[in-house]
């Protein structure tokens, strides 16, 4: 039975309570991590997820809050003695700022290194990234303040799907992405630029006609500000409304 796990829900600050958002896909033949933040293994840990059970790692653009715990991820896994390949994924503009920065830890001289294979995706809507027997993952660029991508989840043992937005601005390419789909996971970090609010991501799921909406990456701690997020996201959409919270299952079946 695939499903995800929340790792972090909070946006760019985390609190002890809310780490910077990722998740992991679960399958039977692959882990996927969505973004890389904080602690990786010991967030892996507490979710009762083993490191080395990881297949694939999707990046979803390069800004510290999803990719600051990448280098901690791949030295904890060599020195624990990891030996199995893993594969990275991201946009060009992503994955070749992610090899300058593991190039700045010199990487390439850590003896009996694991391997690593970068697959650099293209700006298009509904670009396959894996396809396994338990899922397929799709990317589609969305509008960020640089180059980024939000996914979509078909499990088709199941005949279920989930859409994740990652960090956006309310765009066509997140409804299309998102068409259909049972769970949305939107953004609502508020209505600036490159972001959205919780009532934006309401509008967005009811364009996209999904079974249920999760908001995530919103601000949390003494930077929240009270704002009842829910009741602001049903203002556009009617219906089922949650905050996504840190290591939240949401199962497949």
């Amino acid at each position: 039975m695939p499903k995800v796990i929340i790792l972090g829900s909070s946006n760019a600050i985390p609190t002890s309570d809310h780490d910077n958002t990722h998740m992991a896909i679960l399958g039977k033949e692959r882990m996927v991590m969505v973004d890389c933040a904080s602690n990786p293994i010991l967030r892996l840990e507490k979710a009762g997820l083993d490191f080395n059970d990881l297949t694939d790692l999707i990046v979803t653009h390069f800004h510290p809050d999803h990719v600051s715990g990448l280098p901690l991820l791949l030295m904890d896994m060599w020195l624990m003695g990891r030996r199995k390949p893993i594969a990275i994924y991201g946009l060009h503009h992503t994955l070749d700022r992610v090899e300058d920065l593991m190039g700045s830890f010199g990487w390439a001289e850590w003896p009996g290194f694991f391997p690593v294979a970068f697959h650099r995706l293209p700006i298009q809507e509904m670009t396959p990234v894996i396809d396994s027997p338990d899922f397929r993952i799709f990317s589609s660029p969305v509008h960020h303040l640089l180059p980024t991508i939000g996914l979509r989840f078909e499990f088709g043992r199941v005949n279920k799907s989930m859409a994740y937005s990652c960090d956006t601005e309310p765009c066509a390419q997140v409804i299309r992405l998102a068409a259909g789909a049972d769970i949305l996971i939107h953004e609502s970090s508020g209505a600036t630029r490159g972001h959205s609010s919780a009532a934006q991501a309401g509008e967005v799921a009811s364009q996209a006609e999904v079974g249920k909406l999760y908001l995530i990456h919103y601000p949390t701690g003494r930077y929240a500000d009270g704002t009842d997020l829910v009741a602001e996201a049903h203002q556009r959409y009617q219906g089922e409304v949650a905050l996504a919270e840190d290591f939240m299952e949401l199962n497949f079946d």
